[in-house]
């Protein structure tokens, strides 16, 4: 087994659906989905990443002046955005903005996350989308951190590391890494075939046993 961190150093929808990161399998339909998933970022973003922060948990009701006012404290502000609804305009409840100094950029991650900003506690980290090598988004069942109530719940991120796995140092761990789902759908097919085997040699066992009942019962005839 890999050196162990309980933050992704790349992702793997496999592994950021399991609380230590040693799924062998996925155990949601979400966790599928996004193995499944061919993700490219979006090209049309423009910025320096690596001088980007990601804002979460933004009250809807949060304006783009608010948040520049609360983050231009940590340093100047080259760029902010604050992701709406392309129909309806409203906010998603989430942003980006870029630093013009990595100095500003580490300033905000370490002090604005979990600061209440009206009436909702924010939730700050780094750009992940063109940062983390794999990186799958939410919706296509990917994303770290979430909500228990989401039932869709991400480890390996600054919200929720993975937990030390209790057999760490007992030997290797399984590990599909990116092999996707067809992994698992061929590791199924293997054990129905075992199954469909071992019923088929049940029947013949049957079948004879019946066969030698029926010459007794007419021998004693």
């Amino acid at each position: 087994m890999a050196e162990w961190c309980p933050i992704a150093k790349e992702y793997d929808p496999l592994k950021a659906g399991s609380i230590d990161g040693t799924d062998v399998e996925p155990h949601d339909r979400a966790v599928w989905r996004a193995m499944s998933a061919r993700y490219k970022p979006n090209k049309g973003v423009v910025g320096d990443p690596l001088l980007t922060i990601f804002v979460a948990r933004l009250n809807p009701q949060t304006s783009e002046e608010k948040l520049h006012q609360i983050f231009s404290k940590y340093g100047d502000i080259k760029r902010l955005r604050l992701v709406r609804d392309i129909v309806t305009g409203f906010s998603k409840g989430y942003g980006f903005i870029e630093y013009k100094e990595e100095r500003s950029l580490t300033r905000a991650r370490r002090d604005a996350n979990k600061l209440v900003v009206d009436q909702h506690e924010l939730f700050v980290d780094f750009e992940q989308e063109r940062t983390l090598k794999g990186w799958i988004p939410r919706r296509l069942g990917g994303g770290l951190g979430g909500k228990k109530e989401s039932g869709q719940l991400r480890f390996g991120g600054r919200d929720r590391p993975f937990r030390k796995p209790i057999n760490l140092g007992a030997g290797p761990v399984q590990d599909w890494g990116r092999a996707g789902p067809s992994a698992w759908q061929d590791r199924n097919r293997h054990s129905t075939r075992d199954v469909d085997r071992g019923s088929r040699e049940n029947r013949a066992y049957r079948d004879r046993d019946r066969d030698r009942e029926d010459r007794r019962y007419r021998d004693r005839r």
